[in-house]
């Protein structure tokens, strides 16, 4: 049996390019001269024959129109198994929508995150005779598909957009931001692509894992101010940024992980541009710029 990661998308909100924004990133994508990413979702098995779906983004639709593991095998049917949330996100829940079509899955979140769905009822479009909602505890170890185990962790975050008060706390430890430990096929991977901080218990968790898919979400924390687009930082967003002293690319330097791949890359970061300099220091670290379609076997 083989642990499989396909990445069905490799972008943060708005994809790339996004449908309003003019940056370099995005022009150059509409011109053809980077490839196009769309919203983040990945894809894993054990063995090939049922998938789990991470986080069901605005783009699902496409992506799976794409992903040749996950064709129906039948008049309707695919072997679709499970969708985890890592949290209410719109880029990580609007995809649900699409799934509406009477194709069975379990739909797995914490209780948090089922309460947000529950609380729309747009989301009452996913049959329950059909889909069945789990809500799952913190550090449970449970089965997501078939040879696949999976627990769900606390990671320093904060509230959807739609779901923020007055006051906003960017690193919240609770149930509506989590990374996931995914176990089978004797290998262990995390996937993590929303985290305002690397904290010792993240960094023990991580050590020694077969491979991690982390939050890519900015090179620098004012990125987006720079780049005249926004008056948020990375950390107001509730995301660790690339590089610098506290970034990831630092924190994972004495981490052992045998294999490292940035996700959730928003359409501003310079590292979707293949040569650029940041790019060129984010692989000499040792990580893997993830993009659309790729597929790893380990």
């Amino acid at each position: 049996m083989t642990f499989r990661t396909h990445i069905l998308g490799a972008a943060a909100g708005g994809g790339l390019p996004q449908w309003n924004c003019g940056c370099e990133n995005c022009n150059l994508s509409r011109a053809g001269v980077i490839p196009a990413q769309s919203q983040s979702s990945v894809a894993f098995s054990v063995g090939d024959a049922d998938w789990a779906i991470l986080n069901a983004s605005p783009d699902i639709r496409e992506q799976l129109a794409r992903a040749d593991v996950l064709h129906p095998t039948d008049l309707r049917s695919l072997p679709l198994s499970s969708v985890l949330l890592t949290n209410g996100d719109i880029d990580h829940v609007a995809g649900l929508l699409t799934l509406r079509e009477q194709q069975p899955f379990e739909l797995f979140a914490t209780a948090d995150i089922h309460a947000v769905l529950t609380d729309n009822p747009i989301f009452g479009a996913l049959n329950p005779a059909v889909v069945t909602r789990t809500p799952v505890a913190l550090e449970h170890i449970f089965d997501l598909a078939p040879g696949l185990r999976a627990r769900l962790f606390a990671v320093p975050g904060k509230v959807p957009l739609y779901l923020e008060g007055d006051v906003v706390q960017t690193d919240l430890i609770g149930e509506q931001t989590v990374g996931v430990h995914l176990m089978g096929a004797d290998k262990d991977v995390f996937y993590i692509p929303g985290c305002a901080a690397m904290q010792p218990a993240l960094r023990d968790r991580l050590e020694g894992a077969d491979m991690v898919l982390f939050d890519g979400t900015l090179w620098q924390d004012d990125e987006m101010v720079v780049a005249g687009l926004s008056q948020k930082t990375g950390q107001r967003m509730g995301h660790m940024s690339m590089s610098g002293p506290e970034g990831s690319i630092a924190a994972f330097a004495d981490i052992e992980v045998a294999q490292k791949v940035f996700v959730h890359m928003n359409n501003t970061n310079p590292v979707l541009r293949p040569g650029s300099a940041e790019r060129s220091a984010a692989e000499a670290a040792g990580w893997v710029i993830a993009q659309d379609g790729l597929d790893i076997t380990l």
